[in-house]
């Protein structure tokens, strides 16, 4: 039952938070747990996709696609084909596990030309592009590693549209991490990607499991913990957040709405001219003519 371990989380101080995860971490994982949560997921008409480092994807992909999920995340801070593990371990060889999983595998996170060309001849059926922008996530602040979303993405959208045209087959770019807004969509898409990897926004729902707060994908260790959790609050339900009606006036509702509105304005007709429109960079964007909003803390003056 996750309901009194959410309690305790939501209740804990921000020293105590790291100790908790820690704690939580330390449990063994039980397959028969991830068989039951997907058939769930299953049952109420959800698409089921699970997500799991390298060495859980080894542990735990069979069993996965056996209890009927649809879509299956390889995802670590980084992943990539030349990872090596140590003598102990052998490490996952994800071209094989590509070829042996019955379900699509996405592939992730990558920040470059070169490893998202590899991943994509290793099969994956999509790759999450982004390090550290996320609104809990600490790789960059703990590992300095990490690249700006919008050169990641048009570095590793590049990668795809090379790849496809040597091979005739056409792999999604996920933008995954630091999206808020409407806006960060619409630039994303703007700036090759396929589709978007939100956490933040939807933890802001009230049918949000973590009741208000959001702490990414905190990295399982017992001496190096990274993420953090953050309040986020709720500020309406699903559907106000996806495709309205918006009851906030700062872009973090009806995404859906704001894209097509942004779409519509720049000429684009769909994803693949949405990707082919200018792009200029320009932080003053965001606060150019804002003077009453700041002052008022309204809108964009937040």
């Amino acid at each position: 039952d996750p309901e009194p371990i959410l309690d305790r989380i939501a209740s804990v101080g921000k020293d105590e938070f790291v100790a908790l995860m820690q704690e939580l971490y330390a449990e063994p994982i039980k397959p028969e747990l991830i068989e039951q949560r997907i058939q769930e997921i299953k049952q109420q008409g959800g698409i089921a996709a699970v997500s799991a480092t390298p060495a859980g994807a080894s542990k735990y992909g069979e069993a996965v696609a056996k209890a009927g999920a649809d879509l299956f995340f390889v995802q670590a801070t980084v992943v990539s084909t030349a990872h090596l593990s140590p003598e102990s371990l052998v490490p996952l060889d994800l071209a094989e596990f590509c070829r042996s999983m019955p379900i699509p595998v996405v592939l992730g996170n990558c920040v470059t030309y070169e490893v998202t060309l590899n991943l994509l001849k290793a099969g994956a059926a999509g790759v999450l592009v982004g390090i550290g922008p996320g609104a809990a996530c600490t790789s960059r602040g703990v590992l300095g590693v990490g690249v700006p979303q919008a050169t990641a993405i048009a570095d590793c959208a590049a990668a795809r549209d090379d790849y496809y045209n040597e091979t005739g087959n056409y792999i999604p770019i996920i933008a995954d991490g630091g999206l808020i807004t409407g806006g960060d969509i619409c630039k994303c898409i703007a700036c090759g990607a396929d589709g978007v990897m939100i956490g933040s926004p939807f933890a802001r729902a009230t049918e949000a499991p973590g009741r208000g707060y959001h702490w990414g994908m905190a990295t399982p260790s017992p001496v190096l913990p990274r993420g953090t959790r953050i309040r986020v609050g709720s500020t309406g339900s699903l559907e106000q957040i996806l495709i309205g009606p918006a009851g906030l006036d700062d872009g973090t509702h009806n995404l859906l709405g704001a894209l097509k509105t942004s779409m519509g304005t720049l000429g684009a007709k769909n994803i693949k001219e949405m990707q082919q429109v200018e792009v200029v960079i320009a932080p003053s964007l965001l606060t150019e003519g804002k003077v009453y909003q700041k002052a008022q803390q309204l809108g964009m003056g937040k």
